[in-house]
């Protein structure tokens, strides 16, 4: 069982930045290090739909077209916390922001191959 905590949202201008985190406990009979991580986010009346992913070790991360060269997500296994840094931010943006966890070791971007979710957090943009 991991539990995840997103925290780091909240409101900005557009242009400007965020850092999200997401904290993972409880990761007893598996390390932290063991989980690939995705962030995703959900708009009012919109789907959730996949942001950016990254794999076990770090060395490999994968974005949706819509925020690659502005985002970047990242990890510190000591910490047990993977983050995303949001730059350029657009109104479009605005959504709440999901931390994810699969106990593999390969990215994915679709939410169902992810077992652990976070409570959320949100994100909004003004123009």
């Amino acid at each position: 069982q991991v539990q995840l905590v997103e925290s780091g949202g909240g409101l900005v201008q557009a242009g400007g930045s965020l850092r999200l985190s997401c904290a993972a406990s409880a990761v007893s009979g598996r390390t932290f290090s063991r989980y690939s991580m995705g962030w995703f986010r959900q708009a009012p009346g919109k789907e959730r739909e996949f942001v950016a992913a990254i794999r076990w070790t770090g060395s490999s991360t994968y974005y949706a077209d819509s925020v690659k060269s502005r985002f970047t997500i990242s990890r510190d296994n000591a910490k047990n916390t993977v983050y995303l840094q949001m730059h350029s931010l657009k109104p479009e943006d605005t959504a709440v922001y999901y931390c994810a966890a699969r106990p593999a070791l390969g990215i994915a971007t679709i939410a169902d191959e992810y077992d652990y979710w976070g409570q959320g957090t949100q994100v909004t943009v003004s123009s």
